[in-house]
């Protein structure tokens, strides 16, 4: 399939807005001893239409951040904006892509797609029309028939971002969601989601903890700290658009992914093998040739 021009003939319309502004926020999660702070001192502003990816080791409060975006966490201190409106709970305008997909395993994939439209009362009709046109943007045109069981993991995923495209919201917030496919399928996703942006414009909050999936998506990466979660770097990002796989080679990149190493794990900064690890199997390979 050409991608490319699948994206030309969409008629998805793009976001309209999406400005996130977040000031002094704190969350703290549990209840008596077992509290504890998982984010502290969060200020930041993310642009309409801005691709922004937050980085962090696992268990640093990426998620929670997250969570508190699409509303399902109530902060402890401080507050969250869209489009200067104060983010009270869930609401179509800020989708939400797990990791692992939450399609309906009794529905066929266009009903998966169009169920967002159907609980706003579009007409049958109507929104398999448009269902049918996010299939086609996310190259499963012709897919619309099947179950999610009988789709590859990524063809899931693909089915997952159509359904949260199709309410048309002004955020996207995806939560690692291609974590669990393999390299190669991963790579594939990510240059999917990156064209499908490239014409929809909504903003992106995509949380990851592979520094290559960041500085290959981003705009601009937020580097956090171990728990409880800090904003501790801000890298933007001058790489050209449109990516491609062959500017993880470049030298710029593997610079910027050594200062990200440096950052997740700054015992690396006194490890040779470490510092070779963030160039590759190929540059450690050579190390001990």
């Amino acid at each position: 399939m050409n991608q490319s021009s699948t994206l030309e003939h969409s008629r998805l319309a793009p976001a309209a807005a999406g400005g996130i502004e977040i000031d002094d926020l704190a969350i703290r999660l549990g209840e008596g001893r077992q509290a504890f702070d998982a984010v502290q001192d969060i200020s930041l502003t993310i642009a309409p239409g801005e691709f922004v990816c937050v980085l962090g080791p696992s268990g640093c409060g990426k998620s929670t951040l997250l969570g508190a975006l699409a509303g399902h966490w109530t902060p402890s201190r401080g507050a969250i904006r869209v489009d200067g409106k104060a983010v009270e709970g869930p609401h179509p305008d800020r989708g939400l892509v797990f990791q692992h997909h939450t399609l309906f395993p009794w529905k066929r994939v266009l009903d998966n797609v169009a169920f967002g439209l159907k609980m706003q009362g579009v007409g049958r009709r109507e929104r398999h029309r448009r269902a049918r046109e996010l299939l086609q943007l996310v190259g499963l045109e012709g897919f619309g028939d099947r179950y999610p069981i009988q789709l590859s993991g990524g063809m899931q995923q693909r089915v997952e971002i159509a359904r949260v495209l199709i309410n048309q919201p002004r955020v996207m917030l995806m939560d690692e969601p291609f974590g669990a496919l393999d390299a190669q399928t991963r790579l594939k996703m990510q240059e999917l989601l990156l064209e499908v942006w490239a014409r929809v414009r909504t903003t992106v909050v995509f949380i990851t903890h592979d520094i290559d999936e960041a500085l290959f998506l981003a705009d601009r990466i937020l580097v956090m700290s171990p728990r409880p979660g800090r904003i501790i770097d801000e890298i933007r990002l001058d790489f050209a658009r449109p990516r491609h796989p062959d500017l993880m080679t470049s030298a710029h990149f593997t610079r910027l992914k050594r200062h990200c190493l440096s950052l997740l794990h700054p015992q690396a900064s006194v490890n040779p093998l470490a510092r070779l690890s963030a160039l590759g199997p190929q540059a450690a390979a050579h190390s001990h040739a």
